[in-house]
């Protein structure tokens, strides 16, 4: 059984698949309470309920068109409850592109190979910047991205110092600036001085007004 908040159906915002339309399973419960969390509603499986995977997937899959084949895997955290494994495992087995978001606290070790995951390494406002775990390093692959939630100078140069000090410069990167602390024109004039290799993430699905 997996405790979930909801499941829907809407356009992909905050990745490199931003933009594209999605299916979404948020899963209940998380480790870490972020000042700027914009999805409260997920930190508690109090406000969930109880599902056996094959009922999730068919709730899932019934949440838009049968030709929408990307599903992301939220939260809360998904990688607490560890039958979100199975779950990502059974839709990779039925051919969707599955994305995970993770905060990258809990180890990724035993996601499926062919799960894209979106690790979120957490910047000091978060409060959290101290709990990453860092052999999660190990397991990013190339399709796999990391996204640094930007609200504040300090945190834009604590992510900056981080992609050096962990030689990251490669991978798929992003830059989310905090809605309503930073303005994306700022971290974007940033980006471009520094002559940083990350992409400018915008949360795409609050612009057009969808969760």
């Amino acid at each position: 059984m997996l405790y979930v908040n909801d499941i829907f159906y809407s356009i992909q915002g905050e990745s490199s698949y931003s933009g594209y339309p999605c299916k979404f399973i948020r899963l209940a419960g998380c480790n870490l309470e972020c000042g700027y969390c914009d999805t409260k509603e997920a930190l508690d499986i109090k406000n969930s309920k109880p599902f056996c995977i094959d009922d999730i997937i068919k709730s899932a899959c019934g949440s838009g068109p049968d030709s929408i084949k990307l599903i992301e895997i939220t939260g809360g955290e998904p990688m607490m409850q560890n039958e979100s494994l199975e779950l990502m495992s059974k839709l990779i087995k039925l051919n969707y592109k599955v994305l995970l978001e993770t905060n990258g606290t809990i180890s990724l070790k035993k996601v499926h190979p062919n799960v894209i995951k979106i690790i979120d390494v957490k910047c000091p406002s978060s409060g959290h910047s101290k709990e990453f775990f860092f052999e999660n390093l190990k397991c990013i692959s190339q399709n796999d991205e990391i996204k640094f939630v930007i609200g504040n100078k300090g945190d834009y140069d604590y992510a900056k110092n981080f992609i050096t000090e962990y030689s990251l410069d490669s991978r798929k990167l992003i830059f989310s600036p905090v809605e309503g602390a930073v303005s994306h024109g700022e971290i974007a004039e940033k980006i471009l001085n520094d002559g940083l290799n990350v992409r400018l993430g915008v949360q795409l699905h609050k612009i057009i007004g969808l969760k």
